[in-house]
């Protein structure tokens, strides 16, 4: 069996760790964190382990995930050179969603190959997280060695891992964004311009639940192309320049470009003097 330490032993470190005892993927040994008594409370979650103080107090381990803040792991990945914990052969990986494996090269130094494990997963609360993890998806990028052995640890604790392409880790987490925290902004953009239509605020959840939870199913299943529906893909420029005059002036710049990429997405649906008429009306022509 392989061994772990966890270092930043936070809500992502107490949760691989405690479904890597539970699922049998891997011996935690050592755990540290901010405080020492954080890292017993992460011990006492796991089920395993020795909660330590300093990197030097490390013992020798297979993996050694660093579920530190992004803004840390490149400095503690010099500490950790400079402590010696590190032995050759062993796999030092980070759990960013935007950060690269190569934050962690001067590891390399010390025979140790490095790379990313990114659960595309929330894990606001731990003792929840282990139950639910079952499923989840996770980016590897990294060392071809230690991609394989990551491999094996996430599909041990029921995740399903799946390979970046090279230098592919920061559109990656740009799609989780766009997909997550864009999708929110649009709600609150649809949200305003109801509000300025008259629609009262008891209504919203009614009228645009239903409308964005049935059109992201659609582009889901079907495709976006194909689940493409309203005044753009149908050619109707009179509603798009209608659209426009009503918009705030701050909306009309996201409205534009949505559109832009909407008449490209909409492709051979949209007969070609129709798509220059909108491209005409959405850039102010």
């Amino acid at each position: 069996m392989q061994s772990l330490n966890i270092i930043g032993a936070g809500r992502v470190g107490r949760t691989l760790g405690r479904l890597a005892v539970v699922s049998g993927a891997c011996r935690v040994v050592d755990c540290l964190a901010r405080s020492h008594e954080s890292a017993r409370e992460a011990v006492s979650f796991i089920g395993q382990g020795r909660a330590v103080d300093a990197l030097k107090d490390l013992a020798a381990a297979d993996l050694l995930l660093l579920s530190v803040p992004d803004d840390a792991i490149a400095g503690v990945a010099q500490a950790l050179l400079a402590s010696g914990a590190v032995r050759p052969g062993s796999v030092v990986f980070h759990a960013s969603g935007a950060a690269e494996a190569e934050v962690l090269a001067p590891l390399r130094a010390a025979g140790a190959h490095v790379a990313s494990l990114h659960p595309a997963f929330s894990f606001a609360n731990p003792a929840r997280a282990v139950e639910q993890f079952a499923g989840t998806l996770c980016a590897l990028e990294g060392d071809a060695a230690a991609c394989v052995a990551l491999q094996d640890f996430a599909a041990a604790i029921g995740a399903r891992p799946f390979a970046l392409a090279p230098g592919g880790k920061a559109a990656y987490h740009a799609a989780l964004s766009v997909a997550s925290n864009y999708l929110v902004t649009l709600t609150e953009l649809a949200r305003q311009l109801a509000l300025q239509g008259g629609v009262g605020e008891q209504l919203l959840p009614a009228l645009l639940g239903p409308l964005m939870q049935g059109s992201l199913a659609n582009a889901l299943s079907m495709g976006p192309q194909a689940a493409l529906t309203g005044p753009i893909v149908r050619g109707d420029v009179a509603t798009v320049a209608r659209h426009l005059a009503a918009l705030p002036a701050d909306m009309q710049a996201v409205y534009r470009a949505l559109g832009e990429r909407t008449v490209a997405l909409a492709g051979a649906r949209l007969p070609a003097e129709a798509g220059q008429s909108l491209r005409a009306v959405l850039a102010g022509g």
